[in-house]
């Protein structure tokens, strides 16, 4: 915007020098006098008042370059201010306006050249030229305004993907919160169940059963720092949660864990995450509604895809210590495993519980 008043200036200047130049070279033609230089100033000061006025700056600007074509001064330099004008017009998405004004404007031409033009009369070419040089303009200015709403509709479009992502990384972090909170305060309440039915019997199972819950405490802590960081603008990424930190997940769980891997293979991060949370919400409903069972962790690396398997013998303790609940502890499995491709089955199993996920993984690559 703060360009318009030197180049208003800068065409001024050219178009009162080149035109009196001109003159020489056109000796039919009128001198420019006094009346010539204000008509030539009318298209530069009318490029002052284009953005709070576009149609009445163009309008005077043409009707201006008529008046001067009219009188008989110079060819040449005064049609400078109108295409500039014509151009701006387009390109800022006002082509009604521009076309209109620039058919009257050529019908001008017509009528002046054929017949209010002193003899030799310039003939169809000169018509033919104008013409031409004004679809030139237009053609420009709306290839300038294409390109304009191009990259508006392309920032548009920008701005709605980083909304959109940022909102399904809201919705991540809120499932990875919930899925740590159930996990962690689950085994916790558990653990303090226990500890308060043997508190009294068995003092030292009451002991370990604290020292979990300790633990878990700490862990949910952590994890929720961890999670949280990533709200904190420039705050870098904690590692989350991975396949890495399985064997201390099984120590927290309090429960009899028999953990075995099939193969191994490096996995996507989304995957890895995917593939702990459906471990960790399994051990969360098998230490909920099943305490004291026994439970089998099963990780198979298949070309194609990971398979998760988590199956317990079901409860061994008395059934004061297991709750039952509607949580959303398999529904948020299953939807983890359909967001990768995957699927995800639950359900009894004999005397017990079992869980079975099936995470697709790209092919490995040499």
């Amino acid at each position: 915007m703060r360009k318009t008043p030197y180049l208003a200036l800068v065409v001024a200047v050219f178009q009162v020098i080149a035109s009196q130049g001109a003159g020489y070279n056109q000796p039919d033609r009128l001198p420019v006098d006094a009346l010539g230089v204000v008509l030539l100033l009318v298209g530069p000061v009318a490029m002052l008042t284009t953005r709070r006025f576009p149609i009445t700056s163009l309008a005077a600007t043409l009707m201006a370059t008529c008046a001067y074509v009219a009188v008989g001064y110079p060819y040449g330099p005064v049609f400078l201010s109108p295409i500039i004008l014509l151009f701006q017009t387009v390109s800022q998405g006002r082509r009604k306006v521009a076309w209109i004004a620039s058919a009257l404007t050529a019908a001008y031409f017509l009528v002046y050249s054929t017949w209010l033009v002193a003899s030799p009369s310039p003939g169809s070419w000169h018509i033919l030229a104008i013409v031409a040089v004004m679809l030139l303009i237009l053609a420009a200015g709306e290839m300038a305004r294409y390109r304009r709403e191009g990259r508006a509709e392309h920032a548009r479009v920008a701005e709605e993907e980083s909304r959109r992502q940022a909102s399904e990384e809201r919705l991540t972090m809120a499932q990875e919160l919930h899925d740590v909170l159930a996990h962690n305060i689950s085994l916790i309440h558990v653990q303090a169940s226990t500890a308060l039915h043997l508190i009294d019997d068995d003092p030292s199972q009451a002991r370990s059963a604290l020292t979990t819950i300790k633990a878990a405490s700490k862990e949910v802590l952590g994890e929720l720092r961890s999670v949280l960081n990533v709200l904190r603008e420039g705050a870098p990424r904690s590692p989350t949660a991975g396949l890495d930190r399985l064997g201390d997940l099984v120590e927290r769980s309090g429960l009899d864990v028999s953990l075995k891997q099939v193969g191994s293979r490096p996995l996507p991060a989304q995957v890895e995450r995917a593939a702990y949370r459906i471990v960790q919400e399994s051990l969360t409903n098998a230490a909920r509604h099943a305490p004291g069972s026994r439970v089998s962790v099963r990780l198979e690396y298949l070309p194609g895809e990971l398979v998760i398997t988590v199956g317990d013998t079901g409860p061994a303790t008395p059934a004061v210590l297991s709750e039952e609940g509607s949580g959303n502890g398999t529904p948020g499995m299953r939807e983890r495993a359909a967001a990768l491709g995957g699927t995800l089955v639950a359900g009894p199993s004999g005397a017990g519980f079992k869980v079975e996920a099936r995470l697709p993984l790209p092919e490995e690559t040499e």
